[in-house]
């Protein structure tokens, strides 16, 4: 089955988070997944939505997604997110 890392995020300090977007994508890649959806416009439609930018990303399974997020790689990046942004980070296992 496959695995997704979905966000939540508030920017703040926007170009910060160019840094981190700018390694993030490769990052991504190298551990297989792929961006489904990356920013753009949403409409929250219930509840309260928290974040400006919402992030959806595949992964050939819940294991390689808690591999990237666990990566000495991505470990290394994420200060830079955290200190331009806010986030809601959940890995979810897919049904197909």
């Amino acid at each position: 089955m496959k695995g997704y890392l979905l966000a939540q995020v508030h920017v703040h300090d926007p170009e910060r988070f160019k840094l981190y977007s700018a390694q993030v994508t490769g990052l991504v890649e190298r551990f297989g997944g792929r961006f489904l959806v990356r920013g753009g416009a949403h409409e929250v439609v219930e509840g309260a939505g928290g974040g400006d930018r919402r992030v959806v990303i595949e992964f050939a399974s819940l294991a390689a997604a808690r591999q990237f997020y666990r990566s000495a790689a991505y470990q290394e990046i994420l200060p830079i997110r955290l200190t331009a942004s806010s986030a809601s980070v959940v890995l979810v296992e897919g049904t197909q």
